[in-house]
């Protein structure tokens, strides 16, 4: 199960990289204009993802900054977001080798930002949620680029798994 994990946060630094590749193609007008989305524009959905993904891995890790807002601005330019998520990217991945099978089957409770309760899962079960809050929210991304008049990008798994992902098909 171990390797299943480590190919989406694998899969997740490619699917970042060409999501935030396209941004870059904007103006920064593009960039911030409210597209609909559950934030609004990109920029405010980019730092969204990577906003939940601090929150998680330092519920998970014990390290790092846990923002205390789910609408947190953590990169005020692309530039640094993009650096930001290049980081978190790398720390994710780095993370996950560091595991062995029994640290995915094992327990931990955290507190929600949107409640008090505490809640106990499974490691394993709560990285699959992990990985699938990223894929939302950069489904979000997309559709606001194309929303922008953009080309569609291709960041199935599949597709990833072709090409940069070799690795985790063979």
């Amino acid at each position: 199960m171990l390797d299943h994990y480590r190919m989406f946060a694998d899969y997740n630094r490619w699917a970042n990289g060409r999501v935030y590749a396209a941004a870059a193609e904007l103006s920064e007008a593009e960039y911030r204009q409210d597209k609909g989305a559950f934030f609004g524009s990109l920029h405010a959905t980019l730092n969204h993802i990577l906003v939940a993904d601090r929150i998680w891995m330092k519920r998970f890790t014990g390290d790092g900054e846990a923002p205390t807002k789910l609408d947190a601005i953590l990169g005020e330019t692309l530039s640094a977001l993009t650096a930001a998520r290049v980081e978190e990217d790398e720390r994710i991945i780095a993370w996950l080798d560091s595991l062995d099978e029994a640290r995915i089957d094992a327990h931990f409770t955290y507190s929600p930002l949107t409640m008090p309760d505490k809640i106990t899962q499974k490691v394993g079960a709560t990285l699959a949620h992990f990985f699938n809050h990223q894929t939302h929210h950069r489904g979000q991304a997309h559709a606001i680029l194309t929303a922008l008049g953009r080309p569609s990008l291709t960041l199935d798994l599949v597709f990833f798994l072709r090409t940069e992902g070799e690795k985790w098909a063979a």
